[in-house]
């Protein structure tokens, strides 16, 4: 697998709210700077759509264009919080990072304050007569802004449909199910290095005192195992020449102190590689699907669960859950597992993989 710790950088950023409203925000700004700069050199064309008006006139436009968004944000807000607590009662908390890595609802969000940066910055340059300064109406400017007040109204109805989507079981199964086919078609089979043809003598290249002179690497960290860095970790063996043993997988929970890998020889073990090898063991506050294929399994169960406890009583989306969870399992029953040894390019064994 290329490139882990960006793909986890990626995903912890997809998983924030955050992320997308700030880009756009500077997106708005940017946009702002434009606008005001065409409209500063005289070269606004003349269509009829554009905004004629004086200065007062675009200063109430877009005044009530930013002071609608400020409430229209606090009310996305609000049905964003509800439909989280919705589907932490009736789904469990850990569907929760699904619904935070929804890409509608940090569009809608980014959209809302992204307007309402850009309105702020186009009404600060407006000038009337006797004011002080020379006259300066941005037309232009405040067309766009006008156009994106109108954008807006459509992502506020996108958003209205989109909330009251999001929360229905068949959709949160569909989704868990999607991830489960995507963490299947990205980790069945896996390769760290080349794996040889013949594997008759992959037991017999294990060192015969493996067990009692192999060193322990420890976590220097702890947290949830969320991935680990393949590449990374065969360019460390074939550096330091040793063979790598792990000993836990992504998924487990990983307590500072406890053990990560054996390396065996022994006498190639020092600070650095230890250092090395624990940078390679990417940990998290949670659990994600990037490598550990039992999650979205988990968090199928967990609907299913709760959907026939008492207090729901819901047995058709445990029906849905052991649909989807019966279809993933076949998909898993058809795919070649991996073997746990792995080869660099010179067919040496560095790396077992549990």
């Amino acid at each position: 697998m290329k490139n882990v710790k960006l793909s986890k950088l990626w995903d912890s950023l997809h998983s924030s709210y955050w992320f997308i409203p700030t880009l756009m925000a500077v997106g708005s700004m940017i946009l702002a700077i434009v606008m005001l700069t065409i409209d500063r050199t005289g070269n606004t064309p003349n269509w009829r759509w554009i905004y004629t008006g004086g200065a007062d006139g675009a200063r109430s436009v877009l005044s009530s264009v930013a002071g609608s968004m400020v409430s229209v944000v606090a009310t996305a807000f609000s049905i964003t919080i509800v439909a989280l607590q919705l589907a932490s009662s009736n789904f469990g908390p850990r569907l929760l990072r699904n619904f935070m890595q929804d890409t509608g609802n940090q569009i809608v969000l980014g959209t809302f304050i992204a307007t309402f940066i850009y309105c702020l910055l186009v009404l600060r340059t407006i000038h009337g007569e006797g004011e002080g300064y020379s006259l300066f109406v941005p037309q232009l400017s405040v067309t766009v802004g006008t156009g994106l007040a109108i954008a807006s109204i459509g992502v506020l109805i996108y958003f209205i449909h989109h909330a009251s989507t999001i929360i229905q079981a068949s959709h949160v199964i569909t989704q868990v199910s999607g991830d489960l086919d995507k963490a299947l078609d990205r980790l069945f089979p896996g390769k760290i290095g080349e794996g040889k043809a013949n594997n008759s003598r992959q037991v017999g290249e294990i060192p015969a005192n493996f067990d009692s002179e192999a060193s322990p690497i420890k976590a220097t960290g702890e947290g949830y195992l969320q991935a680990i860095d393949d590449d990374e970790l065969m360019k460390i063996a074939r550096q330091y020449n040793v063979l790598v043993r792990l000993t836990t997988r992504p998924g487990k929970f990983i307590v500072k102190g406890s053990d990560l890998a054996m390396v065996f020889p022994e006498k190639q073990v020092n600070q650095s590689l230890k250092q090395q090898i624990n940078d390679a063991f990417i940990l998290g506050k949670e659990r994600t699907e990037y490598q550990d294929v039992e999650f979205p399994i988990d968090q199928l169960v967990e609907i299913a669960l709760r959907a026939i406890s008492p207090a729901i009583n819901d047995p058709f989306t445990a029906i849905r859950c052991i649909d989807r969870l019966s279809a993933g399992l076949s998909r898993l029953a058809q795919r070649d597992f991996p073997s746990p040894y792995r080869y660099d390019d010179e067919q040496n064994l560095r790396v077992i993989v549990e």
